[in-house]
């Protein structure tokens, strides 16, 4: 009854579900949208105040970004928020990592490095640790299949160029890409980035595999081996 009472103070206009209806789903704000994910409020406040409190809890961005930044944990923390609705959370931001992927998939083109940084973007720039990949290609440079090589700091020492190519080998790939994020935002290459890269593309050199560029991921930013003539 209390919950009713909540939904009767709130203006029809006001309502996700009716403002959806009557103005289409573009018109829903940023709140509205997880409201409707939502479903219900808690006691003493709506779905799109709840929604409001979780677009806030991010220490990263106080918007719908920060969502990618939430753990299971850090949503649970909100008075309202179960186990349900913060797995339903987390399942909405990667379908939306899922989608976006796709989308740039559609125009790939892995000559580019701008279309393949596209491609990886929204799976490696909200990440807190580097990971690094591998995108194995074929004589016609068209998509065979990628690989997550490592987790963590992207160290020569801890990359076995021998996995690398044995794992290149079997999917018959005649070039390679390798992609990692910057969880810092910024994509300029440490001295163990351009290690790494040198010491790949050598062994590739050995065996008939040609590493095509190493692309790093920022902040909505990336820099290429290729583009910027780091490959030598």
């Amino acid at each position: 009854m209390e919950a009713m009472g909540i939904l009767k103070k709130i203006p029809a206009e006001e309502r996700p579900y009716e403002k959806c209806i009557n103005h289409g789903v573009a018109a829903l704000s940023d709140a509205e949208l997880l409201a409707v994910i939502l479903k219900n409020g808690s006691k003493g406040e709506s779905s799109v105040d709840l929604a409001r409190k979780i677009l806030l809890l991010s220490d990263y961005d106080k918007s719908i970004l920060g969502l990618f930044h939430l753990t299971l944990q850090d949503l649970m923390r909100v008075k309202g928020i179960g186990k349900v609705k913060a797995i339903q959370i987390l399942c909405l931001t990667e379908f939306s990592k899922r989608i976006a992927k796709k989308s740039a998939k559609n125009a790939l083109l892995f000559t580019s490095p701008k279309t393949v940084a596209d491609y990886y973007m929204e799976d490696l720039r909200h990440s807190e640790k580097e990971q690094l990949i591998m995108v194995m290609l074929n004589t016609k440079s068209k998509f065979i299949m990628d690989k997550l090589i490592t987790i963590g700091t992207v160290n020569s020492s801890l990359i076995s160029a021998r996995e690398i190519f044995i794992d290149a080998l079997k999917a018959n790939a005649v070039f390679i890409i390798l992609v990692h994020n910057h969880p810092s935002g910024d994509p300029i290459p440490s001295r163990e980035d351009i290690k790494v890269t040198g010491r790949i593309r050598e062994a590739g050199e050995l065996i008939g595999i040609t590493l095509l560029d190493h692309i790093i991921i920022g902040d909505n930013c990336y820099l290429s081996f290729k583009e910027k003539d780091l490959l030598k």
